[in-house]
């Protein structure tokens, strides 16, 4: 079993869906947990229920489309061992209707935000000689379809810093790695999908869509003592994802 004890974790986009799995995953592995969301009603029932179970978690609130805010949630999170970059946007629609609001939030969230955290983090991390970073990423990187072209730019791009920030600081005793989900059944899923995510189980090898707790899993290796030699890479978690022109 992976023991975070004495380590702590900041998740970003805590307070639902694959980022609430992650945070509390970290916390029953004994990480103390800095849980970040917009909503300090949810953020406060998630640090009720991470302590019910014997875990430590704070929430701070902050808006990662705000540069101010980044800077804010990064001062008060303080020194972290493992920060996870989990929030994001997305907006599934066609190029031409995708207004240039639409453009900058998704690089605000998905892209800018992540790069603050780690430009003032990783630093920290690499003068103890030890960190973990995970970016939560998507398969849509890589399997396109004929709409949402900007959120999976902003994938792509992750990624892509990925395998930089591991190559900056991986020498320093940071391992930065990403995390790829496929669909899986989260509210925000189900509010692009308008219902249930089960339409998608069709396009998996699994013959089901993920839950938010098999992502976490994966994190959690990535986080611990057994993936030390693991740096730079992004592992897809998707169950053996198809094309949607192949259902």
């Amino acid at each position: 079993m992976t023991d975070l004890t004495g380590k702590t974790a900041l998740v970003t986009g805590a307070t639902a869906g694959i980022g609430r799995a992650v945070a509390a995953r970290l916390a029953e592995s004994g990480a103390d947990v800095v849980v970040h969301g917009r909503n300090a009603d949810r953020g406060a029932e998630l640090v009720s229920a991470i302590a019910g179970k014997g875990g430590r978690a704070r929430f701070v609130a902050a808006d990662l489309s705000s540069v101010e805010d980044v800077e804010r949630l990064a001062a008060e999170a303080g020194p972290v061992d493992i920060l996870v970059n989990n929030a994001g946007v997305y907006e599934i629609m066609p190029t031409p209707v995708t207004s240039p609001a639409i453009v900058d939030r998704h690089l605000a969230v998905n892209i800018r935000a992540p790069f603050q955290l780690v430009a003032t983090l990783a630093p920290g991390m690499a003068e103890r000689g030890d960190g973990a970073i995970i970016n939560i990423c998507s398969t849509v990187a890589h399997m396109v379809a004929p709409v949402g072209a900007v959120y999976g730019g902003t994938k792509a791009a992750l990624e892509t810093l990925t395998r930089y920030w591991a190559t900056e600081f991986g020498g320093s005793g940071v391992r930065v790695n990403g995390v790829a989900p496929g669909v899986t059944r989260t509210p925000g899923m189900e509010q692009t999908l308008g219902g249930p995510v089960d339409v998608m189980n069709r396009l998996t090898a699994r013959g089901r869509v993920g839950d938010p707790e098999e992502i976490a899993d994966v994190v959690l290796f990535l986080v611990g003592d057994h993936s030390s030699y693991v740096n730079g890479t992004v592992i897809s978690v998707h169950g053996g994802e198809s094309s949607p022109l192949a259902a």
